[in-house]
């Protein structure tokens, strides 16, 4: 079967939301539910903050205030981005065949050509997410400031909270001990807080699977966790009652611990300044080509950097 020769689809705003939406909440971070999300994020959103000292007092018959009360803002804005890329049918054709005879591992099957493509984009632009909420740097093209970026330059961070990473890097014989560093500097009033979460890199989490086998340096036994040697499950870790999160776009040999509703993703999912097409250039140049754009907008940002404790940032 042909590929479609005509395509020009054009979806923008709320048409769009559901496009966009597949590219940037498919991230491992967000999909798996590891912060949270804002949408429709039109310009900014102001994160507020309200912190007390303490609150009770001996009784007595009169009013008097008992606590300080401060109220002050951290800014969520999401930065646009997009997407302008020119693909050739040809390279597509077999896939997109394939997809049609029903020869697919795809959860669905794209209703057309266009969203086949639009598919393939969506993919790769949630890849480039997932890495940008983690260790994004600003001053890159198609990046926003990540949570490593934005902590590491927070005055508000508590020295005490700042774990510095081993020498050599973690591996199964020191994850442990360096795992238990993070969590040995976590607040007192944090710690047992519901959604309190260990956020790790891709490799710190390996090491930590592969010394559950046993053969770690901090006497697990030869057999290993269940005495399942080096069998571990992947899903539901915990480490020291503390749930494990795996974030495959953090930078190695670093791991983030706070509250989920600490960290929020930003975006405006039915703003105006979204916006997906897809254009099919036969008709004007007589090429096969077609060009895909998209355009969203993405940020991070957290509300209280005391609640965070980092290692290797």
């Amino acid at each position: 079967m042909a590929t479609t020769t005509n395509i020009t689809t054009t979806y923008a705003g709320e048409k769009a939301a559901g496009y966009v939406a597949a590219a940037l909440l498919s991230a491992n971070t967000i999909e798996n539910g590891g912060i949270t999300v804002k949408p429709n994020v039109k310009f900014k959103e102001v994160l507020k903050r309200v912190s007390t000292d303490d609150l009770l007092a001996d009784g007595s018959c009169d009013f008097s205030a008992t606590s300080t009360l401060t109220l002050d803002e951290k800014i969520l804005e999401p930065e646009t981005f997009q997407v302008n890329l020119q693909l050739c049918k040809e390279d597509f054709r077999s896939d997109w065949d394939a997809i049609e005879m029903g020869y697919s591992a795809f959860d669905e099957l794209p209703a057309s050509f266009a969203d086949f493509l639009i598919g393939h984009v969506a993919a790769k632009v949630a890849g480039k997410m997932e890495q940008n909420i983690w260790s994004g740097v600003d001053g890159n093209s198609g990046e926003f400031s990540g949570f490593e970026v934005l902590l590491a330059a927070d005055a508000e961070l508590p020295t005490g909270q700042q774990i510095a990473a081993v020498a050599g890097g973690v591996d199964a014989g020191n994850v442990i001990a360096e795992l238990g560093k993070v969590v040995d500097a976590i607040p007192t009033r944090l710690y047992g807080e519901e959604g309190l979460t260990l956020y790790v890199s891709s490799n710190v989490y390996r090491a930590y699977v592969r010394s559950l086998g046993g053969f770690g340096a901090n006497g697990l036994g030869a057999a290993g966790v269940n005495a399942q040697g080096n069998n571990q499950a992947m899903g539901d870790l915990m480490f020291d009652g503390i749930p494990l999160f795996m974030c495959n776009g953090m930078s190695d040999d670093t791991a983030i611990c706070t509250v989920k509703d600490n960290l929020y993703f930003g975006t405006g999912l039915a703003s105006d300044s979204q916006e997906v097409k897809v254009l099919d250039m036969s008709n004007l140049d007589g090429s096969q080509n077609v060009r895909v754009i998209m355009r969203m907008t993405a940020g991070v940002q957290y509300a209280f950097a005391g609640d965070v404790v980092t290692y290797g940032i």
